[in-house]
């Protein structure tokens, strides 16, 4: 399985065949400015929730591509509103088969609306499972007991969690979330785009190395290999 990671709080899933996006922010991203947006291809696309940062390229991309877009009911709804017909409702808790393996949407602690203002029902986190590897990606989210649940049910070869502070968990309660979940590896989001979620990278690798947690923060454009 390979991971991409696009910025901010986006990345690509590659497993077998398929591609998948995952809140794509990217021509909004200053530090993303390299990446060409045009030529990034999804057989699905997942919304955590429904903050601009999460969302700004999803409609074109999905019109672009024909992505399944997959997101909690508000989301979904709100998306086939502007012409995206292939989506899939989901809410907390749900899990749900697709081609490329299973898919549930797991709770986060944050807000979430929409860039027009509507309503984008509760944020959350997926745990996508596949016969090349597990991830957990939790959305926005504080530090919350319910994250210690994904470990009863899932094998977690790599956690992806924001570590900027501020509007998310910062590094501390990240490397708690990967104690947590049962994952002893991290890639970081949601980290320095803004002035406000500016962090010090080698400050926070210290922090990991630590507690044996290995942090992973490539570079935009970058690709990392998860295995089972």
């Amino acid at each position: 399985m390979k991971i991409t990671y696009y910025g901010h709080a986006c990345f690509s899933l590659e497993t077998g065949d398929t591609r998948i996006l995952v809140d794509p922010f990217i021509s909004p991203n200053p530090l993303a400015k390299a990446i060409d947006v045009t030529t990034i291809q999804a057989d699905y696309i997942l919304i955590s929730h429904g903050h601009e940062d999460h969302v700004a390229d999803a409609l074109a991309i999905a019109k672009r591509t024909g992505a399944m877009l997959i997101s909690n009911y508000e989301i979904v709804n709100w998306f086939a509103a502007q012409g995206i017909k292939h989506t899939h409702p989901m809410n907390l808790g749900g899990s749900k088969t697709f081609p490329f393996g299973r898919v549930k949407y797991v709770n986060a602690v944050h807000s979430s609306g929409l860039p027009d203002g509507t309503y984008g029902g509760n944020p959350g986190g997926f745990v996508i499972e596949t016969d090349e590897g597990t991830v957990y990606y939790s959305g926005d989210t504080a530090l919350t007991m319910d994250m210690q649940l994904i470990s009863r049910n899932h094998k977690v070869n790599l956690a992806l969690l924001p570590i900027g502070d501020n509007f998310t968990m910062g590094v501390d309660d990240a490397l708690v979330c990967a104690e947590m979940v049962g994952c002893r590896k991290i890639l970081g989001l949601h980290y320095d785009t803004f002035p406000y979620i500016v962090i010090n990278h080698e400050e926070a690798r210290g922090k990991a190395k630590a507690k044996q947690i290995e942090l992973l923060l490539p570079a935009i454009g970058e690709s990392v290999n998860v295995t089972n």
